[in-house]
Formats: C-alpha cells, structure tokens, sequence
C-alpha cells in the first residue's frame, strides 16, 4: 500500500480540514459540491443516514467511515426525510454533547495532481467499524478538543493518516485499484515511487515485473492508463510540486531529486505540466 500512500500526499493541496460536530434529532446537514475535494465522516458516537444527491442513503452506525471522493454533494441526516440545512444556515453545534457525534474531514485537490490510480476508488466507500479507523478517529477527536484548531499541524497528519487506513480498510474488503492487483504492475509502481530520480527504462520496469518490455508496457499502460515512461514523468513533477510547496529546497536540489539533470531541464518539463514555472507555482502571489 505504499503507492496509496504516496498518493494521499501527492493528491492533495494545502492542509487538510478537521472539525467535530454534534447532533440531537431531528436534524439535517447538507454539504454543498466542492469540486476537485474529497470528504471524510465517521461516526464517533450514535447512528447518522448518509443521504448522497444521487443514489440511495446509506446508514451509519459508530465506528462506521464514509470516504467521499468527487466533491459530490451530500447530507448527513438522522433521518432520510429529515428537512436539511444547509452549512452555515441556522444555530451553530451547541457543544458536543449531542447524541450523534461525527468527525468531518476534507481535501482540497487539484484535478492535475489526481493520482491515476484513485480513480479506480468508488465515489462512495463505506467502512464499517475498522478498529484502525476507529483509533485514529479517537486521537483526531482529542486533538480538535485541545483547541489545535481545524489545518492544525497534528490534525494535518491524523487526517493523512485516516484517510489512507480508510483506503487500507477499503483494500483489506476486497476493493483495489487493478494496477496494484498486477504483481508486475505494481512491482513497477513501487520501485517508481522509491526512486524516482533514477533513469528507468521500460526493459529495467518491465524487468522488475519479471516480464519482457512489449508485454508489461501494453499491461501497465492498460492499468494505470499511461505508459510506463509517461508515468515516471508525471510521478517525478507530482513529486516535485510536493516538495516545491512544502520545502525551501532551491530548485537545482527539487530537480535533482526528481531525476533532472539540469535546473533548465526540470523547469521545462514542469511549465509544461502545471502551466507556471516552478518558482511561481512555489510564490503563487510574487
């Protein structure tokens, strides 16, 4: 799950968000589309409905996760014909002591930086009780109450890693990305995202697959819908705009560490990819 991992960080742009809120029935939250997001709710305590705009409501009970992951709109109910309101609309959570206690999370994200291989994730994927979650749930739940605020550094990172043993526990139920269903494939994906400096050739991928070059490049472009070196190429800029926007490293050592020979060369590439330069992309404002 490693490739997963990656793609949690790779996904998404700026901090992710946390908050607690809390419910006596009846009531009704609607949350609005945001497009390019994904939203995260699980059940501390009581029973919710999820009631998505298009399809069938699906119930909730404590433990349960829910992973949203289109920016669909949707609403989280105690009843299915329970009227709603929408964010912002009405009172504000009276504490948290209400019967039904439920963490909200979200992503921001870019359509560029969506990883290949998440699009094979349902737009709804529903967990129920997974101890890990439920774990986590319960430390991100202690951070918001010291008052760390929602983009909280700690709730920054319990939210990373809730949203991966979310998938983790998506994975272990019997859904997976087909890419990573394939030895071969994967065994390419993951020496990708261990190295991506190092100068890969279709034969040296198709090699780490154990299979011959014509044969592994027609299976890893059907799977992940690029071609190998393709892939190695847009791995290495999401790498590099992780780091462009989370580090201070000049751009000569970002390009290096991505595989690029020259500071012009990466450059290049990069404007080619995100449409700025990378220290623009870096200093949106300058």
């Amino acid at each position: 799950m490693d490739v997963l991992s990656d793609a949690v960080t790779a996904m998404r742009t700026g901090r992710p968000v946390a908050a607690a809120h809390s419910w006596a029935a009846p009531w009704g939250q609607r949350f609005a589309v945001v497009p390019g997001a994904v939203g995260l709710h699980v059940v501390v305590r009581g029973e919710c409905w999820l009631v998505p705009d298009a399809g069938a409501p699906i119930r909730l009970g404590a433990g349960d996760a829910v992973l949203l992951t289109d920016g669909r709109g949707h609403a989280l109910a105690d009843d299915p014909a329970t009227p709603l309101r929408e964010c912002g609309d009405g009172p504000g959570d009276a504490g948290l002591s209400h019967p039904t206690l439920v963490l909200c999370a979200a992503y921001e994200l870019t359509d560029l930086r969506r990883h290949p291989l998440l699009r094979a994730v349902p737009e709804i994927v529903h967990v129920p009780g997974n101890p890990s979650v439920r774990t986590l749930t319960e430390l991100l739940a202690v951070e918001l109450a010291t008052g760390a605020g929602p983009a909280g550094l700690g709730v920054t990172a319990l939210v990373d890693l809730l949203f991966l043993h979310t998938l983790r526990a998506w994975h272990a139920g019997g859904g997976e990305p087909a890419a990573l269903a394939d030895p071969a494939v994967r065994a390419a994906l993951e020496a990708i995202h261990a190295h991506p400096e190092h100068p890969w050739t279709v034969a040296a991928l198709a090699a780490r697959g154990g299979l011959s070059r014509a044969p592994f490049a027609r299976r890893f472009a059907e799977l992940t819908g690029r071609p190998p070196l393709a892939y190695v190429s847009w791995w290495r800029l999401t790498v590099a705009a992780g780091l462009l926007r989370e580090s201070d490293a000049p751009l000569r050592v970002v390009a290096r560490r991505v595989g690029y020979a020259s500071e012009f060369a990466f450059a290049a590439a990069f404007k080619r990819r995100f449409a700025v330069p990378p220290g623009r992309y870096r200093h949106p404002g300058a």
